[in-house]
């Protein structure tokens, strides 16, 4: 089991995500941002490895404009070597490194331009996978997408596109229940036409579901991994203010005690989306000092 958090570090005096405006691009522009940002990218995980979170989420913003038609250089070769370098201490501290594409990035959506832009975005995301040479259990995950006014169309679709992608994308891509359109059991009709993980987020379940306990939950995701590694969990509670399926800004350490005792036949690796990042993820760590199921 590995605790991470996702992209940005607070205790930190830089961000692995600077980018500037589109109608200020230029190619040295672009050198300068990418070199600060894998700069600040090697400071985190070098953080991460000292505090023994060792499950990292990288920002998409790593590369400018990475996906935008703009972006003609060939940036993967001209920081090869330090994306290989990352890689190589990556794995030597035997960390997990996932990515998430944005909200954009919608491969059943009904319009084709947008899912084009996926196919784009998805490889930009890969290639940084790639490039620092991980194994398959480094992840690119998505949403099943949107519902356009037909569900059961509209996951058939997302099934049919999956099937023609090519081979780079299916083995690093994974699929995540989401709050509002898409429970586990319709990530799981998806799973079983196409073999993808299933990432299973306990708060959107609990938001959004068909009825399953955890415990059930478990039972059914955890067996789309098989060779891709660990399952991996999103975790997080509701903000107890705002609502509306915000996140909180703090973990509730009651709540993940009580989680974490109701999963304890499974081993996952867990993504905290909690709004303080690393702050809630070492509190994490100190609690599981003694899960024989922790990575240390």
């Amino acid at each position: 089991m590995r605790i991470g958090y996702p992209c940005l570090n607070l205790s930190l005096d830089c961000k692995s995500s600077r980018t500037f405006r589109l109608k200020n691009y230029s190619e040295s522009r672009l050198i300068e941002t990418v070199e600060n940002n894998l700069k600040c990218l090697k400071k985190i995980l070098v953080y991460n490895r000292k505090h023994n979170l060792l499950f990292f989420r990288i920002t998409s913003d790593l590369v400018p404009f990475g996906s935008h038609p703009i972006l003609k250089y060939n940036w993967q070769e001209h920081f090869r070597e330090k994306f290989e370098e990352i890689g190589k201490f990556i794995k030597e501290s035997k960390m997990r490194i996932t990515m998430h594409p944005g909200q954009y990035t919608v491969l059943n959506s009904n319009k084709q331009k947008v899912f084009e832009n996926a196919i784009n975005d998805l490889e930009y995301h890969i290639d940084i996978l790639d490039l620092m040479d991980l194994n398959p259990t480094a992840k690119a995950q998505i949403h099943v997408g949107g519902v356009y006014g037909d569900k059961e169309k509209s996951l058939q679709r997302f099934i049919k596109r999956y099937h023609n992608l090519n081979s780079k994308i299916k083995k690093r891509l994974i699929i995540e229940n989401d709050e509002k359109s898409y429970t586990l059991e319709d990530c799981m009709k998806i799973h079983r036409e196409t073999d993808i993980p299933v990432v299973f987020d306990t708060f959107h379940h609990e938001c959004n579901n068909n009825g399953e306990s955890i415990n059930t939950a478990f039972q059914i995701f955890t067996k789309t991994w098989r060779k891709n590694g660990l399952p991996i969990i999103h975790y997080s509670t509701q903000h107890p203010i705002k609502g509306n399926y915000s996140h909180a800004e703090n973990i509730d350490l009651d709540h993940f005690k009580n989680f974490l005792q109701k999963t304890k036949q499974f081993d996952f690796d867990i993504m905290l989306e909690i709004k303080n990042k690393e702050k809630s993820a070492l509190k994490a760590v100190e609690l599981l000092k003694l899960d024989k199921r922790f990575n240390t």
